[in-house]
């Protein structure tokens, strides 16, 4: 697929594929996985304003980098407006280059603290987040969002437009309901209304496992780019297979690349347990799998982690 270069406000990205914020999944190893195969921007797990402001060691954990990803972007989430700006000025913000504001989540214990996606029904208070996030931050501050809340509230044109009134350097639209979570398809239709209704650039995400799925998306949409999530479990490659640029690693190698760098910023025990539902994505489809999985699960050191890897991709060469 023909890839164009994306500008989010003054940041200049290689590419219009990027790697979607995942929570649980996007940490520092898979992130950096994930831009050595071709991602132009990789987002942070969505970080709690709330556990920002009480200096939650779990919440300053999670915003570690590394060299490979810049320019970086931090996804925040929370429904206080004030404490969302305040948050936008934290010094651990400040080595970011973008800031999204989460309101596609459709996890319930997000939702019923009005957050996330619950924040489509209230259009208002998103207003008011992100004109507030706008003002507190010195960088371009972007949004990303769902088709809307039910099938009586499909409001994501109304949103979107909210959205760039309120100052947001750039969209991104996951094609699905609230109500529909991860389930059915996304609906690359909705997503063309709302390129259609913006002049901010808008990110279609939904629904990409395979290069052609991209390509697709962009043709109907006509979105300035594409947002890679589910697909990308396990999956680092597809970005490559995006882009059309040459894998730089294999995947035994791309796994021990994840493994080592989540090693090198937490404790090993943390790590290898991060690493046990990777490894299950990883190694989905292969010759043996059964017996690599029973195997992952178990992993507590990273040289378990190393000898899967070895012994998984040997017999599959």
């Amino acid at each position: 697929m023909k890839t164009n270069p994306l500008k989010i406000g003054n940041v200049l990205l290689k590419s219009n594929v990027l790697a979607a914020p995942l929570a649980g999944v996007s940490d520092i190893g898979f992130r950096a996985v994930c831009r050595l195969f071709g991602a132009a921007l990789c987002y942070t797990e969505m970080i709690s304003a709330k556990g920002l402001f009480f200096n939650n060691d779990k919440t300053k954990k999670l915003l570690q980098t590394t060299e490979l990803e810049s320019p970086c972007a931090v996804q925040i989430f929370g429904s206080e407006p004030d404490l969302m700006a305040d948050m936008c000025k934290s010094p651990y913000l400040q080595k970011f280059d973008i800031i999204d504001i989460n309101m596609g989540c459709p996890v319930s214990k997000i939702i019923k603290n009005n957050e996330g996606a619950a924040l489509m029904g209230n259009i208002k208070l998103a207003e008011k987040i992100i004109k507030a996030c706008v003002k507190a931050a010195e960088k371009p501050v972007t949004v990303k969002f769902r088709k809307g809340t039910s099938a009586n509230c499909i409001n994501a044109v109304e949103f979107a437009k909210m959205c760039e009134g309120s100052g947001a350097a750039l969209i991104t639209v996951h094609g699905r309901l609230l109500s529909q979570l991860y389930g059915g398809k996304s609906d690359f239709q909705i997503i063309k209304k709302v390129v259609e209704s913006v002049k901010i650039p808008v990110i279609a995400n939904g629904d990409i496992f395979f290069a052609f799925d991209a390509e697709n998306l962009l043709k109907v949409t006509g979105a300035a780019g594409v947002m890679v999530a589910r697909g990308s479990l396990g999956n680092p490659q597809i970005f490559s297979d995006i882009t059309g640029q040459k894998q730089p690693l294999t995947k035994k190698e791309a796994i021990k690349m994840h493994a080592q760098i989540l090693a090198k910023y937490t404790e090993e025990k943390t790590a290898c347990l991060n690493m046990r539902k990777h490894l299950m994505w990883y190694l989905k489809g292969i010759k043996g799998a059964k017996q690599f999985k029973a195997d992952a699960a178990q992993v507590s050191r990273l040289e378990d982690i190393l000898y899967i890897a070895d012994r998984a991709f040997i017999e599959n060469e």
